[in-house]
């Protein structure tokens, strides 16, 4: 197969939905049908001997919960599918944000009982600033939930974005009797099936087939005035819209129960967009250019704690990838090579000789990798849009055991290398500062920490309200910082100024005595602001 075509085969998406939607049992589900796995585990408690295929992590295991994004690659219908199951828990969802960069497209689960909830929200506001392609899973039709409609009209609503119903559901909870493509004019019929994947589907010639009165007797008047009622309501679907991110094509069912999936996996293959180009410092790069680039937008210490080996996910982004072929590290400015790439479904790894645009691999990584980092074919170029938002509580890390002092260092510096929360540090790095954004990652450390690093832990709380980095073209505008206000000021990871303010007015006091500093919430991953020469 040639260049081309290998691009146009592939389909790299994540999964995002506010917590207990149904993300990762979509995710199982959607393996299920493509055969890359032969049975399902259900996702319902951390009291369940089954896990999901994409949660490896020995916590997620203990809480039945995803805490880090997993890659799992498998083939469907002649299509080459790269997806990225993210966290869905809000503590987590900087890792999605990141994850969100480094694909072409996004499924959005909503549970149809709660309807759309406030991570959903910021997932999806995350999605419109980059004008992702969206398609939309209303999950657990099986529950008494909201009406149909009121869903798609709060959707519209919440979201920001236009709706297409692709499939309509008949009835709702106990009197739900499944789902009528509207496209193709087929009746998916109900049934409770956990583990088996074969559907009741009937075909009709439309809405006016006398088989419809047959089949459903009373209910087929319903299902024809709703059906019309959609019709009439909604715009007719266009792929280019739904590509520019305009409008995304709803489907209903049942994850847990394996209903309503096949028409989402076999629509997505058809309409989903091949690898998309990206911005960087040097102007776009399309995949179809011949020179390999590529970008890391996670790195995950440990995914085998048996070999505490240090993987980092490389997004190929244009031109094609071969193993032992030299590459260019931009920021560390040297070539490299690498033995052993490989493709993952979850922790299963395979050897990869060659990847294209589109493509996640997984590199074998000694401490050479940051998060947004790129690797070209000798261009000097950075790919732009990995971000890094300031947390939103802060702790202090104290050391319970002074005798693994080092284990702890090594511990930090490789789980905040993972962007699983942030470091800033004081006094030539002996006061540390950890940042998250959710107090759930806490609890992530400490276990990591203890059970990958031999590193005993607490946290104490700080009075702080924010972190923003501050961006100066010399020490002078900083002037009244370092004489008064040096005991807010910190170290990120890669030598930039942050300041830790401990309250609203301590910012706008700040702003106001150097006014010519910029304080930024947010910053790129590969953004350097002008280093101080002595140490924080």
């Amino acid at each position: 197969m040639n260049f081309e075509n290998e691009i146009e085969k592939r389909r790299t998406f994540a999964i995002i939905s506010h917590p207990d939607a149904g993300k990762t049992t979509l995710t199982e589900k959607l393996l299920l049908y493509s055969g890359a796995i032969q049975i399902a585990g259900a996702v319902k408690s951390n009291k369940i001997k089954k896990t999901a295929a994409s949660d490896f992590l020995e916590i997620e295991k203990q809480r039945g919960i995803s805490v880090s994004t997993s890659v799992l690659s498998f083939e469907y219908s002649d299509k080459m599918i790269n997806l990225l199951d993210t966290p869905g828990h809000k503590d987590f969802a900087e890792d999605t944000y990141r994850t969100l960069t480094a694909v072409d497209s996004v499924i959005l689960v909503i549970d149809s009982v709660k309807g759309v909830e406030e991570q959903t929200e910021k997932l999806m506001g995350v999605c419109r600033m980059r004008n992702t392609p969206v398609i939309i899973f209303i999950n657990k039709m099986d529950r008494e939930g909201k009406e149909p409609v009121d869903l798609l009209d709060e959707i519209e609503q919440k979201l920001s974005i236009r709706v297409r119903p692709m499939t309509y559901p008949l009835g709702k909870g106990s009197d739900f009797k499944g789902v009528y493509n509207i496209y193709k004019n087929t009746f998916a019929f109900y049934q409770s099936n956990k583990v088996k994947v074969e559907e009741n589907i009937m075909l009709f010639r439309g809405l006016d087939d006398p088989e419809l009165d047959k089949v459903f007797f009373g209910l087929a008047e319903k299902l024809r005035y709703n059906v019309e009622l959609i019709d009439g309501i909604y715009e007719q679907f266009n792929q280019e819209n739904y590509i520019k991110g305009e409008v995304a094509p709803v489907f209903f069912g049942s994850a847990l129960n394996n209903f309503g999936v096949k028409e989402l996996l076999d629509t997505f293959v058809e309409i989903a967009p091949p690898p998309l180009e990206r911005e960087t410092t040097a102007g776009v790069v399309k995949p179809h250019d011949d020179t390999m680039s590529g970008f890391i937008f996670k790195i995950h210490a440990n995914l085998d704690p048996k070999h505490r080996d240090r993987i980092a996910f490389l997004r190929i982004c244009s031109g094609r990838f071969e193993r032992n072929k030299f590459y260019y590290h931009v920021r560390l400015e040297r070539e490299m090579k690498f033995a052993n790439p490989a493709s993952f479904m979850a922790q299963a790894k395979t050897l990869v000789d060659a990847a294209y645009p589109g493509d996640v691999i997984g590199l074998y990584d000694s401490g050479t990798f940051k998060i947004g980092d790129t690797l070209t074919e000798g261009g000097k170029f950075m790919f732009k849009g990995v971000p890094r938002f300031s947390p939103e509580i802060f702790r202090l890390v104290r050391n319970l055991d002074p005798f693994k002092s080092k284990q702890l260092e090594k511990g930090i510096q490789y789980l905040t290398d993972e962007g699983l929360a942030q470091l800033f540090t004081q006094n030539l790095g002996n006061k540390k500062i950890i940042g998250v954004v959710g107090e759930l990652q806490f609890d992530v450390l400490k276990y990591r920490l203890l059970h990958e690093f031999g590193a005993s832990v607490d946290f104490s709380p700080i009075n702080a309200y924010k972190a923003f980095w501050v961006k100066f073209k010399s020490k002078d505008d900083i002037e009244d910082l370092l004489r008064l206000r040096s005991h807010f000021l910190y170290l990120d990871k890669n030598n930039n100024l942050v300041f830790l303010a401990d309250s609203l007015y301590s910012l706008h006091m700040a702003q106001e005595k150097n006014p010519k500093a910029k304080f930024d919430s947010s910053i790129e991953h590969n953004d350097q602001t002008l280093l101080l020469d002595e140490n924080i």
